[in-house]
């Protein structure tokens, strides 16, 4: 099974977890396919949503477990 991190890239995880998208967007990420955003890290995301990296790293862990990725 996959794990990411905070050091995985937006565009990285979708190749990996497509699914992630939607947990993507409702925490407010919604330009997943701006080119800019393909290559920022998903530290670098939540740090520019104000969000905890740790906590949503670990709701993309948990959510790929769940599917078993």
């Amino acid at each position: 099974m996959s794990k990411i991190s905070k050091d995985t890239t937006i565009g990285e995880l979708l190749q990996i977890y497509p699914d992630a998208a939607p947990i993507l967007m409702e925490i407010g990420m919604h330009c997943l396919g701006c080119p800019s955003a393909q290559m920022e890290s998903l530290a670098e995301a939540a740090m520019v949503h104000g969000l905890d990296s740790d906590l949503l790293v670990e709701k993309i862990n948990a959510s790929m477990n769940a599917a078993g990725v």
